[in-house]
């Protein structure tokens, strides 16, 4: 994946997301949208189509920022980030 890059992977609570903000540097957030408060929706967080720095959660309207998890619309919180650590070759780490 290149910078800008990303990508879905298994794990968290609906998925999550992978996003290369530079050469050594990645972050990964939950797409389990805050703004589903019940837990009710059954869709997790997409990418926009026409703007792929933009998550949506289809259910509720909300949306929020690829690159830092700051809710854009109709949700007061962001996003769950987990911490990384990319080996320099071609392993990251994901955790809590």
């Amino acid at each position: 994946m290149g910078v800008s890059g990303w990508t879905y992977v298994n794990g968290g609570s609906r998925g999550i997301v992978v996003y290369r903000r530079g050469v050594d540097e990645f972050i990964a957030f939950d797409r389990h949208s805050p703004a589903d408060v019940n837990g009710t929706c059954p869709q997790p967080l997409v990418t926009d189509p026409d703007n792929f720095l933009q998550l949506n959660d289809t259910c509720n309207n909300a949306t929020f920022s690829l690159y830092d998890g700051a809710p854009i619309t109709n949700s007061t919180f962001g996003l769950r980030m987990y911490s990384t650590i990319w080996d320099g070759n071609h392993g990251l780490r994901i955790y809590n």
